[in-house]
């Protein structure tokens, strides 16, 4: 019944009056009730209601009294008015649907009221009694079928606000959630992580500088634990920031993305740590990364933390690992392989921690192409992050999985 409904919607007033105009056509076109055919005054007076409701079907007051005053003409000219009683019995119900005011339809259901009631004068009690049965149904159906579709459409219209309340309550209540959560993550990283690295960095520390009699080596192991642990330390106050205020910080270059020219000192130092940790690594890095743009940049280096972790975590001592960053026409292309013959896990280097899923996540943001799955006996993650100009959106991202079957010494499945 959805045509019904839009019948009657206050958009189609045009679709209403043509389909009255024909159905009143119709009636003339067969016969009167009487089986006579219509008058000559008749068909003028159809003639004329017909075309002034097409002329005046968006102006519902104007429209009932043009067709109350054809009703009133018509009533002593001819016998039979059911065209003009039908057309201002409609203009009374586009008045009650579409009136903006109770008044207003009052004062209309008063005018056509006196309107019919001046045919039901006269000698006859039963015609008096008639002429009220009448008023019933043109006036009394109309005003009810009105009022009627204008309680339904402000209960519809009622009810998408609430519907629309209900959803902006819920985001409030999401986005509210959301915050207390990032403060209760921001308490726990300042209160308790963030303590602890720094006690640690503050005891070794203390360490280099009392114990004055080191071996070259044990003074380099000092200094690197020192370093990683205050970039850590700031690495966690940014972190902080973002999770209590991420609006605030949303601007600040240094929370999201690394000097250009810093990337090859960067990415150096990660295989430095890597090394460090006893990893073999073979690095073949392009001198153009320096060039790249600060969100490409900061996505190869923490893609490049992320696998030496996993090789480091994985692969363990003795494993031979390949990192390859090289830049053609604009685009970057990555990759990370290692030999998987490593035969204990080495000391895992700083960086990483978010899996492949992190850096999935991560190429995807760029319109890359993540690929990661067994190369030989070892593993191997690469992608292509494409040039900004060109780069597409939405691309999705290959994920393999690894082989639950892997021989002993292969990375295990689950990435850091």
């Amino acid at each position: 019944m959805k045509w019904a409904g839009r019948l009657f919607d206050a958009r189609d007033t045009l679709v209403r009056t043509v389909l009255l105009d024909l159905s009143g056509l119709c009636y003339l076109t067969v016969g009167t009730h009487a089986g006579l055919p219509p008058t000559a005054p008749q068909w003028v007076l159809a003639v004329v209601a017909f075309a002034l409701t097409l002329v005046l079907h968006r102006r519902p007051l104007a429209n009932l009294a043009v067709q109350a005053g054809l009703l009133a003409v018509a009533i002593p000219l001819v016998d039979d008015l059911t065209i003009n009683q039908v057309g201002a019995s409609w203009a009374l119900l586009e008045v009650t649907m579409r009136a903006r005011r109770a008044r207003t339809i009052w004062l209309a259901t008063g005018l056509l009221a006196v309107v019919d009631l001046t045919d039901s004068f006269g000698d006859s009690v039963g015609r008096f009694a008639s002429g009220v049965f009448g008023l019933t149904l043109e006036v009394g159906v109309p005003v009810l079928l009105g009022l009627l579709i204008r309680t339904n459409r402000e209960l519809g219209r009622q009810a998408v606000e609430r519907a629309k309340a209900e959803q902006r309550r819920h985001e409030s209540e999401s986005r509210a959630a959301r915050a207390d959560e990032r403060s209760a993550i921001a308490r726990e990283l300042h209160d308790v992580v963030a303590h602890h690295v720094a006690s640690m960095v503050l005891r070794v520390g203390v360490a280099r500088h009392v114990l004055t009699d080191l071996d070259p080596r044990v003074g380099e192991v000092f200094d690197d634990v020192h370093g990683t642990g205050t970039a850590a330390l700031a690495e966690l106050r940014r972190l902080v920031a973002v999770l209590r205020n991420p609006d605030g910080v949303r601007g600040d270059a240094a929370l999201t993305a690394i000097e250009p020219s810093a990337l090859p000192a960067a990415l150096g130092a990660t295989v430095d740590r890597a090394r460090q940790a006893g990893i073999t690594v073979e690095a073949d890095i392009d001198p153009a990364v320096g060039s790249l743009d600060a969100v490409r940049g900061l996505a190869v280096l923490r893609l490049t933390q992320e696998a030496l972790t996993n090789v480091a975590k994985h692969a363990g001592t003795s494993a031979l690992a390949h990192l390859v960053v090289a830049v053609h026409d604009g685009a970057v292309h990555w990759e990370v392989s290692d030999d998987g013959r490593g035969a204990v896990p080495a000391a895992v280097p700083s960086g990483g921690g978010h899996g492949i899923t992190g850096m999935r996540e991560r190429v995807e943001v760029l319109g890359g192409r993540l690929e990661a799955g067994r190369a030989g006996a070892g593993w191997r993650v690469r992608t292509v992050l494409p040039a900004v100009a060109s780069a597409p959106t939405g691309t999705p991202a290959v994920l393999v999985p690894r082989d639950h079957e892997a021989p002993a010494g292969a990375p295990t499945p689950e990435p850091a």
